[in-house]
């Protein structure tokens, strides 16, 4: 029987931890930055919606800021809500943030926009694109609420589990592709 999925996440959690802290791969971020900057160059976003790093999660802004062909990019970070829980993407100039959303992270004080690519980070993911996060829900109102945007999971392969661990709830919406320090799902 699987477990449920604050229990999942939490395994996941210290497991990401874990990898990030150990990094069992040798040039596991550099093979992660080299994936995610080979789909950004392909998907050629006008505006480029990014999270900050937090919990050992992949330092996805570090990895665009490196690319040179990505320098150019329009870059937006989101804003999380607590009352009501909801999301916006705020205009970013790639500067250090010096504000923090209602979650506590690092954030924009730039004006609401929309990003047509969005980077999401993955706690845990399916081959089939489905993500489980934090458990808070911000990111899977923002995707519903924009169905055109192209979403792009970002994760360790070791976050990888079968669709029986997650069971996507109705509520749940595939990732467009996962980026790995693997390769592409």
């Amino acid at each position: 029987m699987p477990i449920g999925r604050q229990a999942l996440r939490q395994q996941l959690l210290q497991q990401r931890e874990q990898f990030e802290g150990g990094s069992p791969e040798p040039g596991a971020d550099a093979a992660l930055a080299r994936h995610l900057v080979t789909v950004l160059s392909a998907l050629e976003p006008d505006m480029l919606g990014l999270y900050w790093p937090h919990r050992a999660e992949f330092n996805a802004v570090a990895a665009v800021a490196g690319g040179s062909t990505l320098a150019k990019l329009r870059l937006a970070l989101p804003f999380a809500q607590r009352d009501p829980v909801q999301m916006h993407y705020r205009g970013w100039d790639g500067r250090p943030p010096t504000s923090v959303d209602e979650r506590r992270i690092p954030t924009s004080d730039g004006a609401p926009v929309v990003p047509d690519v969005v980077l999401v980070p993955c706690v845990g993911f399916t081959v089939s694109g489905y993500r489980l996060g934090y458990g808070g829900g911000y990111f899977d109102r923002w995707l519903a609420a924009h169905p055109g945007v192209t979403a792009v999971g970002v994760a360790w392969s070791a976050a990888e589990i079968d669709e029986a661990s997650l069971q996507p709830q109705a509520h749940d919406l595939p990732l467009t592709l996962i980026v790995t320090e693997r390769g592409v799902v």
